[in-house]
């Protein structure tokens, strides 16, 4: 009765499983991490302690919704970054943050409990506020866990927390000591819809139609100049150019270029119009004037002090000069109104002109507005277009699309609107957060100029909201002048109320019980009010190196890394920045890292309202965690992320390539004991060493690519190794080894030693970005003595290995027998095509090399040879022959059919079956093996 052979092979064994099913068994893992109280991050802080201090400053998300895109790229990043440092000999603590004051926290309450603004209670509205944060928080916790985040998550950071407002009194109280805080009437971003202030970093830019309108402002007052010039000053205007029709009536002053030419310009129609030299073609071609005389050209500066009759407005607007005229677009005489704008508001404050502002918070035209009073603005558009037609000042209007300023919270137009309002003087800071800029690491290197430009060309930080959910600007105002009390003794009364207290007792307690009765006013009074105004939430965050890394982490700044989005030069780096250089005089962190947008692959942005938007959770249902981590370490993160479903099905593919290989190490190292059955490096099979060579190179290019924050390269680097260096070559070649030689014997211990060495630095490698493949993994493969059987986290990065490098000539060798590989590999799938073998094992290869190619060639066994290139039998023989050309090689390759008999356990056509009488179906290798 014939032998069975199939028992006597080595075939693969593991419980480790093909299919990841990785939605479903992800939170079991996810599950034993967190028993205990978060029982992993515990231990790994253990274990990292009295390691060097690595801090990664989490920033803030609002605590107002389910997760997105953005929420999962920006937190498995800081993942990335905190389990590889931990895992890099770093103490690495992560502290997960939450923002929760603030209009986006307001209007999801109102919305989420039925609420009216105006009809409840101050103290209702902020509780149900900070109940509606606090719920949200736990929501997005248990969303950011499930992506396998880890950090301390039983005691994040909340900017509502008694001990965080506190600090934050304090960092205001010490930036108003130095004078950095003042109270001004300024044009300000403001919301109606929302009716309060914004920052610089809560404007988004969109797209809307609008009129472009030119208006004739008729000369009363030319002070002798036009008339000299032209000898008249009848029937000469001023034209102006606006794209907000709306703020008409709020116009004091007409601003031209003081080193500017201007042209009286006379029309068919008579009338003599005043222009920018430069702009005089654009205007008429608005104007649909195809003829016109140039009278005269004055200077800018010609002009100042003349005056002109409001087309609409029963009063005057004087002609002053101002460099922030250009000649970007309009007539070169600006329209000014300084309740409506930054540049309006200063020229005028030059010339001591008075300031109104004729629409109210809620957007709504006041009393100086005239005829328009009670209406909206926006309404007012085209009442003031008809009355402009109706008095003949409307010499042109045009149809444009500009780019106009939105709430980013409740997406209406803004208006520029000027208001007393708090500030933080930034003039006063500039130059030294610019030369702090200097110092610090920016990834990608361009932040460093965009944060640098963002700084030295912004305004005053405008930090009053009028909001109730927030944290109150801790002053006081005298009830008979008028005066501000904000002083040490104020602000340390402020900050112990808040620590005991929380910030509502400010809006629970009359100013009588807050200060004490000694407590007196310049002028006398001993009776004071209280600020209604909160801070904006960009102070709250902007204080967190100050709440949390020095006061409640005891560690010092500044920090290793803030990462966040690329919109955060203008909001969460900046704050944080400019409250540091006021309050310490540094910076509150060493590297700057941003991500971008998240885009489709068409790069629009990703909205529900396009259609295109996907959720995190829809990826956890449909791939799990692992992929959409996979997600994120697969491209350059620095530039805008595209994602779609189809990328999604691709990188899963990917996913199984590196869990594929991980699992059939698994299973060839059954039985395998790494204590005692490792072979010594110097007795490793020559090929087994070249795996650990090109393993030692993998390992220097994802340490180097975690060190750089490069992670598309460390992923990149472990895939190409995975599929080319194992899949497609040393693990197919080790086969046969692995399969048929004696299951103890050197030859497969030799293999299994490279392949362990393999799979113990692959898994450490993949652990920060596969977090929860890199465990199940860790769970299924033996132990060195050392090792954290725990939790892959819990074990440290791999080294380059010095003693696995090769030599220059030996590289080169294996290069040179690689590309050999590749030829006949080639040669093979041309004599299939010709129907000459059918498998590999079914070739005898005969390869004619020159004598160079030759000599190297003969440095290796003729059967190590063959098994490099998985055949029967490969000889090298000097000197051209017949077959075909290599592109690797100067060698030209002949395949045949082998000849004899195929070993029945091997599949190998060698000569030496049938040697063994008591085996004659086997080769003289496998006979050896099974022995009796």
């Amino acid at each position: 009765m014939p032998q069975d052979y199939n028992e006597t092979i080595n075939l693969p064994k593991t419980d480790f499983p093909m299919r990841a099913n990785l939605p479903k068994r992800e939170p079991g893992f996810l599950a034993g991490w967190e028993q205990d109280n978060n029982a992993l991050y515990h231990a790994l802080m253990k274990k990292n302690e009295g390691k060097p201090l690595f801090v990664l400053h989490d920033g803030p998300p609002y605590a107002n919704g389910n997760l997105h895109m953005g929420h999962a790229l920006n937190k498995v990043l800081k993942d990335f970054i905190v389990r590889y440092k931990n895992m890099a000999g770093f103490y690495a603590p992560y502290v997960p943050g939450w923002d929760t004051h603030g209009l986006p926290i307001e209007r999801q309450a109102i919305q989420a409990y039925g609420m009216d603004r105006d009809k409840v209670s101050v103290s209702e509205f902020r509780q149900k506020c900070e109940e509606f944060a606090r719920e949200h928080v736990n929501t997005q916790r248990e969303q950011f866990k499930r992506l396998g985040v880890i950090g301390d998550w039983e005691h994040p950071y909340l900017t509502l927390t008694h001990d965080f407002e506190a600090k934050q009194i304090e960092i205001f109280g010490e930036m108003a000591k130095k004078g950095y805080i003042y109270k001004g009437l300024k044009p300000v971003y403001w919301c109606p819809h929302d009716e309060t202030a914004l920052a610089e970093a809560e404007i988004e830019y969109q797209d809307e139609p609008c009129s472009s309108i030119y208006v004739k402002f008729a000369v009363t007052d030319d002070k002798g100049v036009i008339e000299k010039a032209i000898g008249t000053k009848e029937n000469v205007y001023f034209v102006i150019w606006t794209t907000t029709t709306w703020t008409l009536p709020g116009n004091l002053a007409i601003s031209v270029n003081p080193f500017f030419e201007y042209d009286l310009v006379k029309v068919p129609n008579g009338e003599i119009y005043v222009l920018a030299k430069e702009l005089v073609n654009s205007v008429m071609q608005a104007a649909g004037i195809e003829s016109w005389e140039v009278l005269a050209t004055l200077l800018g500066s010609d002009l100042e002090m003349m005056k002109t009759q409001h087309p609409i407005m029963d009063r005057e607007s004087v002609i002053i000069t101002g460099e922030h005229v250009t000649l970007d677009a309009g007539t070169g005489c600006v329209h000014t109104a300084p309740g409506f704008g930054a540049d309006d508001f200063i020229v005028c404050q030059k010339y001591n002109i008075p300031i109104i502002v004729p629409v109210d918070g809620k957007g709504y035209a006041t009393e100086d507005a005239g005829k328009y009073a009670g209406m909206y603005y926006e309404k007012t558009t085209p009442i003031i277009l008809d009355d402009l037609r109706a008095c003949n000042a409307l010499l042109a209007i045009e149809d444009i699309v500009h780019s106009y300023p939105h709430c980013w919270r409740c997406k209406n137009p803004i208006i520029f609107r000027a208001t007393e309002q708090w500030f933080c003087s930034v003039d006063a800071l500039k130059d030294d957060a610019v030369k702090a800029c200097h110092e610090i690491t920016w990834l990608p290197g361009w932040g460093e100029e965009r944060m640098t430009s963002m700084i030295m060309e912004r305004s005053d930080w405008c930090i009053s909201r009028q909001r109730i959910w927030g944290v109150p600007i801790p002053i006081f105002f005298c009830k008979k002048c008028g005066k501000p009390l904000v002083n040490e003794q104020t602000i340390k009364l402020v900050s112990d109320l808040f620590r005991e207290k929380g910030s509502n007792a400010w809006f629970e307690m009359d100013a009588s019980e807050i200060l004490p009765s000694d407590i007196h006013c310049e002028c006398g009074c001993g009776e004071f009010d209280k600020e209604t105004d909160t801070m904006d939430v960009w102070f709250d965050s902007g204080s967190s190196w100050a709440a949390v890394i020095e006061q409640r982490e005891g560690q010092p700044i500044p920090v290793d890394v803030y990462l966040e989005g690329n919109d955060q030069y203008r909001g969460w780096f900046q704050s944080s920045m400019l409250t540091a250089i006021a309050t310490k005089g540094i910076a509150p962190y060493k590297t700057v890292i941003t991500h971008g947008m998240i885009v489709d692959e068409e790069r629009q942005k990703m909205s529900k309202s396009l259609g295109n938007g996907i959720s995190p959770q829809e990826i956890l249902d449909q791939y799990g965690a692992d992929i959409l981590r996979l997600w994120v370490s697969s491209a350059d993160y620095r530039q805008d992320m595209r994602i779609s479903k189809e990328m999604f099905k691709h990188l899963a593919q990917n996913y199984l390539k590196i869990r594929n290989t991980a699992r059939y190490i698994l299973g060839n190292l059954e039985g395998f004991d790494p204590k005692t059955d490792m072979v010594a490096y110097n007795d490793l099979c020559e090929l087994d060493r070249w795996a650990l060579m090109k393993l030692n190179d993998l390992v220097a290019k994802v340490i180097k690519g975690y060190d750089d924050y490069e992670f598309h390269v460390v992923l990149h680097a472990i895939h190409n190794f995975c599929v080319v260096d194992m899949s497609n070559f040393y693990l197919d070649v080790i086969k046969d080894r692995l399969y048929c030689e004696e299951k103890n014997g050197v030859l497969r211990r030799s293999a299994q030693t490279a392949m362990y060495e393999i799979l113990d630095a692959l898994v450490r490698m993949i652990a920060p970005i596969l977090c929860f493949t890199a465990d199940e993994i860790w769970q299924a493969m033996p132990h060195r003595d050392g090792d954290d059987a725990t939790n892959i986290v819990l074990n440290a990065m791999p080294k380059v290995n010095p003693a696995w490098a090769f030599a220059e000539e030996a590289s080169s060798k294996w290069d040179k027998l690689i590309a050999l590989r590749d030829d006949v590999n080639k040669a093979l799938e041309e004599a299939r095509k010709n129907k000459v073998i059918g498998k590999p094992l079914e070739a005898w290869v005969t390869v004619y090399a020159d004598d160079e190619t030759a000599a190297l060639l003969e440095t290796v066994p003729a059967d190590e040879l063959a098994a490099l290139c998985i055949v029967s039998k490969l000889r090298v023989i000097r000197g051209n022959g017949e077959g075909m050309q290599g592109e690797n090689l100067p060698v030209q390759i002949a395949i045949e059919r082998a000849s004899g008999d195929k070993c029945e356990r091997c599949w190998m056509y060698v000569d030496s079956i049938g040697q063994d009488s008591k085996h004659p179906t086997l080769c003289a290798r496998c006979a050896a093996v099974v022995g009796e």
